[in-house]
């Protein structure tokens, strides 16, 4: 998949309908994920926010008072659009700089962000690595990294019925409430053939970053990535 065309495109397709998927599919769960994940982080200035999407992880990260301003980075318009709506809405307009770009050649100097985060969106890059290298780049030394993604339950009853989820529950969600159904069979691929745990955090230390741990969420179902860019001796 093209990232710069296929994968904007896709989002902005499915936009409208976004957040109300994820958050009927998962029982308004993800809205607790998203904040263990802004807990994570130390207070900071200037946070990069990675596929922010619609700024559920931003506004978290402002309501928390875990940073003073959000750089939100995305390929879809559409979805940012609608980020956008929300952050005025919650009076942050001025904390959160939408713009749009890609992951794996961010408009960024050397050094820039206190922290970087990334929620739901590095299984999408078409090159894992190149976009960790991207973000260790972007950030300050001693800067800190958060990355939640989905991944595949190791319990094999709940494998069990997250396979049944996904092939059975989701593809009818999916119909009923988007225009683009297809768009969620892609989704299931991607999780599913996503890397997660101890494969993830190899990736990250080659990229450069240290410190790098994961924590298992709601039974594997996702996993909350943390680590540290190393400070200058």
């Amino acid at each position: 998949m093209d990232e710069k065309k296929e994968i904007g495109q896709l989002f902005d397709r499915i936009a409208g309908t976004y957040d109300r998927f994820n958050h009927l599919l998962s029982l308004n769960i993800d809205k607790r994920w998203r904040r263990r994940a802004a807990a994570c982080l130390k207070p900071s200035d200037e946070v990069l926010d990675v596929a922010v999407g619609t700024a559920d992880l931003a506004i978290e990260m402002l309501r928390q008072e875990r940073c003073h301003r959000v750089v939100g980075l995305d390929l879809s318009a559409e979805m940012m659009r609608l980020g956008k709506e929300k952050a005025d809405k919650r009076g942050l307009a001025n904390k959160i700089d939408f713009q749009l770009g890609s992951a794996l050649a961010m408009p960024y100097d050397d050094g820039r962000f206190d922290a970087v985060t990334c929620a739901y969106g590095v299984r999408n890059f078409s090159d894992l690595d190149k976009g960790l290298s991207e973000m260790f780049r972007v950030m300050k030394a001693g800067g800190q990294l958060v990355i939640l993604e989905f991944s595949y339950p190791s319990n094999r009853l709940i494998r069990g019925l997250y396979d049944f989820f996904f092939s059975r529950i989701m593809p009818l969600v999916g119909r009923l409430i988007s225009k683009d159904p297809t768009a969620y069979l892609y989704f299931r691929e991607s999780v599913k053939g996503f890397i997660w745990g101890d494969e993830m955090l190899q990736h990250l230390r080659q990229a450069g970053f240290q410190e790098a741990a994961y924590k298992p969420l709601t039974f594997g179902i996702t996993t909350l990535y943390t680590a540290t860019k190393p400070k200058i001796s």
